[in-house]
């Protein structure tokens, strides 16, 4: 038994229980409260960090990644369009977010630059993905995955290119909000 709870009156030997809100103590959602798409996101996350770092191809983490713990969760079909077409248009992706960037490409962490790769993808490619959700999506999963404030640089480049890449949707969506 812990020394914090040695002293507690006779009875009280555990801590008061705490309100389940599907978040851990980081902020981060609890694996059994995550949608399939987010799942399949942080699967391609981190597909998509074994390209970036070990320039590993395509089909070898794919086949990696089916057997970990939880594939079976997520969304499969948007984790292959996330790891195949972020690694197929890596160069299309790279070009869109260099320009935005205040550093070199290759200064970027691992997680930073695929979390980049994964908005930006679904951004130009998944209409049926709302664009603030996609910040959203792709913020959480550098939170949860990368540095610090790591998350705060992802926002900053993906809500510079949304406008780009969905002129239409965020130019309603803040005259939406003035009006």
């Amino acid at each position: 038994m812990s020394d914090e709870y040695a002293s507690a009156p006779a009875g009280k030997s555990s801590p008061p229980r705490t309100k389940r809100t599907g978040l851990t103590s980081t902020g981060a959602r609890k694996a059994a409260s995550k949608a399939p798409r987010t799942r399949s996101r942080e699967f391609a996350l981190q597909g998509l960090y074994q390209h970036i770092v070990g320039r590993n191809d395509a089909t070898s983490i794919d086949m990696f990644t089916r057997d970990l713990a939880g594939f079976h969760k997520c969304d499969a079909l948007h984790y292959d369009a996330l790891l195949h077409g972020c690694i197929k248009l890596e160069e299309d992706l790279n070009a869109l977010i260099t320009p935005k960037l205040d550093r070199k490409l290759q200064e970027l962490s691992p997680i930073e630059h695929a979390c980049m790769w994964i908005g930006a993808y679904e951004l130009m490619h998944c209409m049926d993905v709302p664009w603030r959700v996609v910040l959203n999506e792709v913020i959480e999963l550098a939170k949860e995955f990368g540095g610090t404030d790591g998350h705060k640089y992802v926002n900053g480049i993906l809500n510079a290119l949304a406008p780009e890449l969905r002129a239409t949707e965020v130019e309603a969506d803040k005259a939406g909000k003035t009006a």
